[in-house]
C-alpha cells in the first residue's frame, strides 16, 4: 500500500507546478515486479490527472494571485503557454504530459475557463497515454 501511496503522491505532485518526477517511481515499482501493472498504471494516471485538475482550478483563481512575488510561474512562461493554448484550444491539452510546458498549459486552461469536462477528457488521454508508453518501453527491455 505504501508503494501505491508514494506513486500517487509523486504523480500528483509531478502534474502540479512542483518539480517532481513520477516516471522514476513508476519504473522502480515496475522493475520490482511485485505489484499489479494495471494498478500501478491506474494509480499513476489518477494522481497525475488529479494534479492537473488542481492546476486547472488554480488557473480559475490566478487573477487574484498572479502578481504576487511568491507566485511559482513567471509571466513569460504564462504568456507562452497562453499563446499555445489560444492557438490550439483544448487540443493543446494533449501536450499536458510534456515536461516544462504541460503544467502551465493546464493552468492556462483554467485561466481561460476551459470547460472542465473537455479539460478532463483531453488531460486523461494525455496522461494515461504517457504512462502506457512508459510501460510499453519498459516491457521491451
Amino acid at each position: 500500500m505504501l508503494s501505491y501511496t508514494l506513486l500517487f503522491i509523486s504523480a500528483f505532485g509531478a502534474a502540479t507546478l512542483l518539480p517532481l518526477q513520477s516516471e522514476a517511481v513508476l519504473l522502480a515499482l515496475l522493475a520490482e515486479g511485485s505489484h499489479s501493472v494495471i494498478e500501478l498504471l491506474f494509480v499513476a494516471s489518477l494522481g497525475n490527472i488529479l494534479g492537473s485538475c488542481v492546476n486547472w482550478w488554480l488557473g480559475l483563481q490566478i487573477e487574484h494571485y498572479k502578481d504576487k512575488k511568491w507566485f511559482p510561474v513567471s509571466e513569460q512562461k504564462m504568456l507562452k503557454a497562453q499563446g499555445i493554448y489560444q492557438k490550439y484550444g483544448y487540443w493543446s491539452l494533449l501536450l499536458s504530459w510534456v515536461p516544462i510546458i504541460g503544467d502551465p498549459i493546464t493552468l492556462i486552461a483554467g485561466l481561460l475557463k476551459e470547460n472542465f469536462w473537455w479539460f478532463l477528457l483531453m488531460v486523461s488521454i494525455a496522461k494515461v497515454g504517457r504512462y502506457l508508453f512508459i510501460y510499453g518501453a519498459f516491457s521491451m527491455f
